[in-house]
């Protein structure tokens, strides 16, 4: 198809005014109507397949007595590939509709197509004359009249902008918050994680300003999360603190720009489960093989550590049952409880233990209501292995001649954390002698206790500082006359040497009479939960 770009930039550049020049008007629109359809009222040619309107014989279409139709024809744009007849459609038709969003600056010349058509062959003498019309032929005429125009600078064509059609996704919708969320990392700080949102610091100010529980978000922690809603303008609608699973902070903004805050807490329920299993290899393994957490049986042996030496008196054979809490939110495991029951037999001696909350402190107790804690700890470390025990004769190996060994070794790594034994008051902390880095406790005026050859001291323990149960004071080394890492421990009663493995120690108070009974009621359904693990499946078994 012949175009005249210079013709298409005068049709887009140009104002237009109305002209009164009808008669001329009139005429191209006949012309045009009757090439449109030269040779096809009667020889059956049909515009191309995709236009579904023009996509049959002329002759039928005036046999129609329809409303007169239009017909959209595409100019050129420069810098575009210049357009075809082939894509003429009658105006208002759907295929026009998707040539206008595709192309929203083409030009629709509305012509009549209902005019008489004047001078078309009969299919009889287009068939006799062997006529045949193509695209090709009918678009020369339209050339030349837009060549016409041109030349007599009379523009008289009738030309309408079909608007581009917006597409239904860019309809307007009104703005709504953004939601972001940010997981707090090591080193991070309030202030450069606003600063990475692009939050003003008079916000975080208005919401430190909050209230009282507002001061949380001042010391938050790695592994949170902050939840922030972000208006269109940039401005914080509202703030969520995600502390843990269960507690979460809320701030909102409020009309004053001022923010509420509201501290939440999801529900937790619990169930008991139990675990069982017998001892082959160690505690920790078995413990693991049963279905215990490391802290449940780092819990299961703080609670019999005053009856068991874990690290000297257990055998393979002994068994234990655990009944523990396990809590839940929405459905799903949030961790486990506390232990509510334990038994352990050990050597065949059946030791129990039940958890009891009285108004003044939660504890342990036996079924006759004696507190599992003790004055004192069997042990100062935690599954260590003894190297050597007390006896009054032994081969000193750095003094290289035998020597009583008043006194319990029990082999650690270098750093391994060393605890009191019972409360006290430290007498004495320094270097002495063959103990090297010594801590000397105090245990009201009849006992003490001894730890030698440490690495290193505590930094807040002191000589005249207090000491509790259970509380770490050193770390094991090899200082003073050691072979090798090692803790050596002594247990003096009235200043005299004690086998720290046998020795008696002191027992504490049972409950008041007038809680037993209260006491008893609690721990019954513990009881029966405890015997309903039955031996014979105290193997790796775990469940409610």
């Amino acid at each position: 198809m012949i175009h005249d770009y210079k013709f298409d930039r005068k049709l887009r550049d140009r104002t237009y005014k109305p002209r009164t020049r009808t008669p001329l008007y009139i005429g191209a629109l006949v012309i045009v109507g009757a090439l449109a359809a030269l040779g096809m009222r009667d020889t059956g040619a049909v515009i191309p397949p995709q236009d579904p309107v023009m996509a049959a014989p002329v002759s039928t279409l005036l046999s129609k007595k329809a409303e007169p139709e239009l017909v959209s024809l595409p100019l050129a744009i420069p810098g575009q590939q210049p357009p075809s007849l082939d894509s003429v459609t009658p105006a208002g038709s759907d295929a026009q509709a998707v040539q206008a969003d595709q192309a929203p600056s083409l030009l629709a010349l509305e012509i009549p197509q209902s005019l008489p058509l004047a001078a078309s062959p009969t299919r009889a003498q287009a068939e006799k004359g062997g006529s045949k019309t193509n695209t090709a032929e009918a678009e020369r005429p339209l050339a030349t009249i837009a060549e016409k125009a041109v030349a007599e600078e009379e523009p008289t064509l009738l030309a309408t902008v079909v608007a581009p059609a917006v597409p239904t996704q860019q309809a307007v919708v009104e703005a709504k918050p953004r939601l972001k969320k940010h997981r707090i990392s090591k080193g991070e700080t309030l202030t450069g994680i606003f600063e990475k949102h692009e939050l003003p610091q008079r916000t975080l100010f208005r919401l430190l300003d909050a209230g009282k529980e507002a001061k949380a978000l001042s010391r938050i922690r790695p592994g949170q999360e902050l939840e922030f809603d972000i208006d269109s303008e940039g401005a914080l609608t509202r703030l969520v603190l995600v502390k843990n699973p269960i507690e979460s902070l809320h701030f909102s903004r409020k009309d004053n720009n001022k923010f509420a805050v509201e501290l939440k807490n999801r529900k937790i329920k619990s169930k008991t489960a139990s675990v069982a299993g017998t001892i082959q290899s160690s505690l920790f393994l078995d413990g693991q093989k049963a279905g215990l957490s490391d802290n449940q049986i780092m819990e299961l042996a703080e609670i019999f550590g005053w009856d068991i030496d874990f690290a000297l008196e257990i055998r393979a054979g002994d068994q234990f049952r655990v009944v523990y809490e396990e809590q839940f939110v929405d459905g799903e495991k949030y961790r486990n409880g506390p232990i509510l029951a334990a038994e352990f037999v050990n050597r065949g001696k059946t030791y129990q233990a039940f958890r009891y909350e009285d108004k003044d402190r939660t504890s342990y107790y036996d079924a006759d209501g004696h507190s599992k804690r003790r004055a004192f700890i069997r042990t100062p470390l935690r599954f260590a292995r003894i190297s050597s025990r007390f006896q009054p004769k032994r081969w000193h190996p750095v003094l290289k001649k035998w020597k009583a060994h008043k006194g319990v070794d029990y082999a650690a790594p270098t750093g391994t954390p060393i605890k009191a034994t019972g409360e006290g008051r430290v007498i004495f902390q320094g270097w002495q002698k063959g103990y090297g880095r010594v801590v000397i406790v105090q245990h009201s005026s009849k006992y003490k206790t001894v730890y030698a050859h440490m690495s290193k001291f505590r930094s807040n323990v002191k000589k005249g500082s207090r000491v509790k149960q259970g509380q770490v004071i050193g770390y094991v080394g090899s200082s003073g006359w050691a072979t090798g890492p090692h803790l050596h421990y002594e247990f003096r009663v009235n200043n005299v040497k004690r086998n720290p493995l046998t020795v008696d120690l002191p027992k504490s108070l049972p409950l008041p009479k007038a809680q037993l009974a209260r006491y008893k009621k609690t721990i019954a359904p513990l009881t029966q939960k405890l015997a309903s693990i039955r031996p014979s499946t105290m193997v790796a078994r775990a469940g409610n």
